[in-house]
């Protein structure tokens, strides 16, 4: 099991505005402000989602819109303490920094990024899900991001085929704004795990992006796909392709 910390350092605010200055970038995929924490499931979702994308801060006793409130840091730290080691798989590790500011107690969470492991949070009491952060938001993800990171992160290298439906793919990709997986099903008249499949590949490779909201999830064409020509994407995909 991951060491949690066992005391809080306490330190004033240092002459630079370090808290401030953290304030006034907002709220962002690293940094997540929190009036006070009353359930340990949610910010276990924090957590697990930082150490899964690129680490993050939370701000305990500040409110959404920056004002400092100020918390009890004990209370929030032993919350949050029971979040890691009770409701994270594997346990996420973090360090706590208290600080004065303003006569008031913010309480920084520091979560690292946790490369090849993936964690796990509830989304319900027994349910637990993989979670990255997408902007300020934390998002669970699905099947064809599980998919597409297991094959990244193989060290087998990626190989896809690219028969009619791949086909069919990429020309959704490069005529629509964003596909849903439904669409490229009916589109491509394929069973929906054989569309997942072709998909994940897609983004393994970096053809394909997915876009996770709280509305839904869609795909569209990479960045560095959409700054080259067709007859550049085809050779691209030359090199992925199964002989």
């Amino acid at each position: 099991m991951a060491k949690t910390p066992s005391r809080i350092p306490h330190q004033k605010e240092p002459d630079n505005g370090y808290i401030k200055k953290l304030i006034a970038e907002g709220e962002h995929q690293q940094l997540d402000f929190k009036f006070g924490i009353t359930d340990s499931v949610k910010i276990a979702r924090s957590l697990a989602a930082f150490a899964n994308t690129d680490g993050g801060r939370l701000l305990v006793g500040v409110k959404d819109n920056g004002k400092i409130a100020g918390v009890k840091s004990e209370e929030e730290f032993y919350m949050i303490q029971a979040a890691s080691e009770l409701y994270t798989r594997p346990q996420v590790p973090f360090k706590a920094k208290e600080w004065q500011v303003e006569g008031k107690t913010v309480l920084e969470i520091i979560v690292p990024k946790i490369p090849d492991v993936l964690h796990s949070a509830p989304e319900k009491k027994d349910k637990y899900l993989i979670y990255i952060r997408v902007k300020d938001q934390n998002i669970p993800v699905n099947s064809v991001w599980l998919k597409a990171n297991k094959w990244k992160n193989s060290g087998r290298g990626i190989f896809i085929k690219f028969t009619e439906p791949e086909k069919i793919l990429l020309n959704l990709l490069e005529t629509k704004e964003n596909i849903t997986l439904s669409h490229f099903v009916k589109m491509a008249g394929i069973k929906s795990r054989e569309a997942e499949n072709i998909v994940a590949g897609f983004v393994a490779i970096g053809m394909a992006a997915i876009v996770f909201s709280n509305t839904g999830i869609v795909y569209k064409l990479s960045d560095d796909y959409t700054e080259i020509s067709p007859e550049q994407r085809l050779k691209k995909i030359a090199m992925f392709t199964k002989k």
